[in-house]
């Protein structure tokens, strides 16, 4: 989100905003315990981002430390040498990977589902856990809030989201939500998003809302007048800052001018490849599939992901499907 926001304002030339959020924005140091720690990648050529987020998370609890906070999303955003696109491929919560003992140590150790290592250690976990079951280096890391994204949602005037089936919501107030387009404010839409048990699909479905919100929240910052109004464009920002936290290394200065031509419409959404949930060890897991995940994340490194995208299907799940 924060990179589609600096390539809109990068296109508009609002540096002083751009400045501005280098100050507001919280900071974090997730790469210190992975091989004594290593430099930030300039953003000269691709960039691979890992986006970890929690819309239940308790804003007083460290990022960097282990804690019983785990995360709901674990997305690896890919930006190309180009910086015209991004690739943000959506991790399965629940994927069973091997979860090294600590961010120091070598790949492997126990298996669990991948969002116990935000658990375990913290981002820096989550960073080598990701690693290690990619072989992609991740440069960035982005720590995002999504109890915040209400007053994301809400400085745009909400966004329009599409509702595949008429669901009652199972949290209070228990909202209903009718098939077709809703036009939904930042309550309404985190409740959505936060749906799941309600559909045949479960964790996937709530994955797939959150791809949805995600992209419609970066349209609307786009298509209306947000840039042109300070004052709507100073609490969007503010919202936004306030719901994310950066690693140091995170130039946002430099970001702006480097993806001043990335917009909504450029962002291809991409699941992981898996083989669907099993039990495994009496718990519901899901099974990566590891030839073809095998492929993409090779094509993630290589900065082939166009080419990968084009041999295989399409890369944004349908709602429904």
């Amino acid at each position: 989100m924060v990179v589609v926001v600096l390539g809109l304002l990068g296109a508009g030339g609002l540096w002083a905003y751009v400045n501005g959020l280098d100050d507001d924005i919280a900071r974090t140091d997730p790469f210190s315990e992975i091989t004594g720690g290593r430099p930030a990648k300039t953003v000269d050529g691709s960039l691979n981002i890992l986006m970890v987020g929690s819309d239940s998370r308790d804003p007083d609890t460290p990022v960097d430390k282990s804690s019983q906070w785990r995360a709901d999303t674990i997305i690896v955003m890919h930006i190309p040498a180009s910086h015209d696109e991004a690739y943000l491929v959506s991790i399965p919560r629940d994927l069973y990977v091997p979860i090294p003992e600590s961010a120091k140590a070598d790949c492997g150790g126990q298996r669990g589902k991948i969002n116990a290592a935000f658990a375990f250690g913290g981002l820096p976990l989550a960073v080598r856990t990701v690693e290690c079951f990619t072989d992609v280096r991740i440069d960035h890391v982005m720590a995002i809030d999504f109890g915040g994204f209400k007053e994301v949602t809400d400085a745009l005037g909400g966004v329009d989201l599409n509702v595949e089936r008429t669901t009652k919501s199972i949290h209070k107030p228990y909202r209903t939500f009718k098939k077709g387009v809703n036009h939904m404010d930042g309550a309404e839409a985190l409740d959505w998003i936060r749906q799941r048990k309600q559909f045949p699909d479960g964790d996937f479905a709530r994955m797939r809302h959150q791809q949805e919100f995600l992209k419609a929240l970066m349209d609307k910052a786009a298509s209306t007048g947000t840039l042109t109004n300070p004052k709507k464009l100073n609490s969007f920002l503010q919202a936004v800052t306030d719901a994310v936290t950066v690693d140091d290394g995170f130039s946002l200065v430099d970001m702006a001018v480097q993806f001043r031509s990335l917009r909504g419409e450029n962002l291809k959404f991409i699941t992981s490849p898996h083989n669907g949930s099993q039990t495994i060890n009496g718990e519901s897991v899901v099974v990566s599939n590891k030839e073809k995940a095998l492929a993409m994340y090779e094509a993630m490194a290589n900065d082939t992901m166009k080419e990968w995208v084009t041999a295989n299907a399409s890369p944004t799940p349908k709602a429904g499907s």
